[in-house]
Formats: C-alpha cells, sequence, structure tokens
C-alpha cells in the first residue's frame, strides 16, 4: 500500500516563503515520478509541479508558479519538496502530492498519477 503524507502548509503572508514536504512509503519499485497539484474551492485541481527521472533533470512546472516555486527531491528519504516564494493570495489551495506508478508519457494531469496523500492547506493573506 502506497502512502504519501504532506506536511509544512499553514498560513502565511503575501509575499512570505513556505515549503512543503511529501514522505512516500511503501514504494516497492524505487524512485518514482512525482508531482504536487493544488486545488481551490469550486476548482478542478490544478498541476504545481512535476519531479521525474532522474531526479535531477526532469521538473515541470505550472505556468502559474514558474520561477516562483521549485519542486526537489531527497531520494534517500522518498521524499519531496515544493519551496514556494514569493506567495500570492491567489496560491491558496489545498497542496497535494502524487505518485506515478505506472509509466506514462503525460505527467499535468491528475489522471496521470496513481496515488494521492490527504493534502495540506495553505492559505495566504495580505
Amino acid at each position: 500500500q502506497v502512502r504519501l503524507v504532506e506536511s509544512g502548509g499553514g498560513p502565511v503572508q503575501a509575499g512570505d516563503s513556505l515549503r512543503l514536504s511529501c514522505v512516500a512509503s511503501g514504494l516497492t519499485s524505487g524512485n518514482r515520478p512525482m508531482a504536487w497539484f493544488r486545488q481551490r474551492p469550486g476548482s478542478d485541481r490544478e498541476f504545481v509541479a512535476h519531479i521525474g527521472l532522474p531526479r535531477d533533470s526532469v521538473k515541470y512546472y505550472g505556468r502559474a508558479v514558474k520561477g516562483r516555486f521549485t519542486i526537489s527531491a531527497d531520494s534517500a528519504l522518498n521524499t519531496i519538496n515544493l519551496q514556494m516564494n514569493s506567495l500570492r493570495l491567489e496560491d491558496t489551495a489545498v497542496y497535494y502530492c502524487a505518485v506515478q506508478i505506472e509509466d506514462r508519457i503525460d505527467y499535468y494531469r491528475p489522471a496521470d498519477y496513481d496515488w494521492w496523500g490527504q493534502g495540506i492547506q495553505v492559505t495566504v493573506s495580505s
């Protein structure tokens, strides 16, 4: 059973930084591509960032966060992180960690991922 647990969320002010982490357990095939998505109330789940294999060279970002957010991984700890800088009011959302178990070409749709964390709230205020 794969389990993903997010941490690091909370309330922040606009312009601040925040770092989310996601620890994966139960992965039997080593490191797998992983991603962060977010969801605002009443909206679809939105792609934020993806880290593939090899970890250092395959990274993609959603248009809304490119240049402000950075995804990274600590493979020894089965952890991925999302460093979020220059936070804006519109970054307020529940952030989800996800993993691809099956090999896939695409990476930007929720359907491209097989397991999800419970999500963690990030609230940006002015």
